[in-house]
């Protein structure tokens, strides 16, 4: 039997990490400021993230949410703690797509509307609800396409106010900063307007922070800065660093009821244990406050580049347009330079690294880009 292709390989095979530094099957070394698509967190084999997960598979690595999972309770309490957001109740899931899902479920349950509105380049998932609410026709067959998921240009909140003053809309979903679209932010500005329509017309906010949350931006969730407080703030990918896990911050005024969500694997032993040492790491090794630093070095190096066309992000979720003529530098990157870097497209370079990353790795990075554009 073959595997199903999901994304065309390269001919690496990476077997050992340590922060930020991958080694192949061939003992070729790589510098990683990709994470496997933003999921790793706190670096590669943390010796802190190792000895938790490895004590707790000794004890029990799983059973079902039909018992008491202390886990859990711990979980919810830290994580209410470090993101601000301690008064609002958390759903475990095991999927950022899963997170975004129940999001939209539960905005739908509490208003009995059935509309979701999102926005262009928007990507939220690969399940059904998720590919429904992205905007890419590429992934949306036949069965998920919905005229119950309607589409509005970023930043445009008088497009935003027509939809929603029909009163039909139970959510609006969109990210902290988008991110396979190529890393577009919205707008303070255009947060606070959103913030203030939602509530105008009854309809509920989700924020997708799955990959823009857990201290990438250089704060604990991206729309932080704006100062608003969505009704619904899904999280996955940094949350477990490579353990596969996602959830649902939901406001403390839901009438969620018993029986509306359920899971089977969310919030297993394990995950839970995953999710708690990333916190420990976060907080102890104070990595949102690196990095906002190392993103500022970043931003600083890259002015004025000949290469880039825009620089874009916040944080360590940066995305470099580049100019027609050095289309083809990512692989160059990486073949010739050993750097492991994301992509929107073939001409967006996505530098979404570990948030231990440090300034003197990220300053070796940019001296391979200058050596390669020069």
């Amino acid at each position: 039997m073959d595997l199903f292709e999901v994304y065309k390989l390269w001919d690496i095979e990476p077997v050992r990490g340590l922060g930020t530094t991958l080694w192949d099957k061939n003992g070729v070394e790589y510098t990683d400021l990709y994470g496997g698509h933003a999921v790793i967190s706190i670096g590669h084999c943390h010796p802190r993230y190792v000895k938790m997960l490895s004590e707790q598979l000794n004890k029990l690595g799983f059973y079902s949410n039909a018992v008491q999972n202390g886990l859990q309770k711990d979980l919810a309490r830290r994580l209410g703690k470090v993101s601000g957001y301690d008064d609002y109740k958390f759903f475990l899931c095991n999927s950022g797509a899963e997170a975004n899902e129940n999001a939209m479920k539960l905005a739908s349950f509490e208003t009995g509307r059935a509309k979701v509105l999102a926005f262009s380049k928007a990507f939220h998932g690969r399940t059904s609800g998720a590919v429904a609410a992205t905007d890419n026709p590429k992934i949306q067959s036949p069965f998920n396409a919905t005229s119950n998921v309607v589409f509005a240009p970023l930043n445009d909140a008088a497009t935003v106010e027509k939809a929603l003053a029909t009163r039909e809309f139970a959510a609006v979903i969109i990210e902290g900063i988008q991110g396979v679209a190529g890393i577009y932010e919205p707008t303070d500005e255009f947060f606070r307007t959103l913030s203030a329509l939602c509530k105008k017309y009854g309809t509920k906010l989700i924020l997708d922070e799955i990959q823009s949350g857990y201290g990438r931006s250089g704060q604990f969730f991206a729309h932080q800065r704006s100062g608003i407080r969505p009704d619904l703030i899904t999280v996955a990918k940094g949350i477990g660093n490579g353990f596969p896990m996602g959830g649902v911050l939901i406001a403390p005024d839901f009438h969620a009821q018993y029986g509306m969500l359920g899971t089977t694997f969310g919030g297993n032993h394990l995950a839970c244990t995953a999710a708690l040492a990333v916190l420990d790491v976060i907080e102890n090794e104070h990595l949102i406050e690196n990095a906002a630093k190392v993103g500022r070095y970043f931003e600083q190096a890259f002015a004025g580049d000949k290469a880039i066309q825009e620089y874009r992000g916040r944080g360590l979720m940066i995305g470099l347009e580049l100019k027609d003529e050095y289309v083809g530098l990512r692989d160059r990157l990486l073949f010739e330079k050993h750097f492991f870097t994301g992509a929107a497209g073939a001409k967006v370079i996505r530098i979404l690294p570990a948030l231990c990353v440090s300034e003197a790795t990220a300053a070796s990075f940019v001296q391979a880009w200058k050596e390669l554009t020069k």
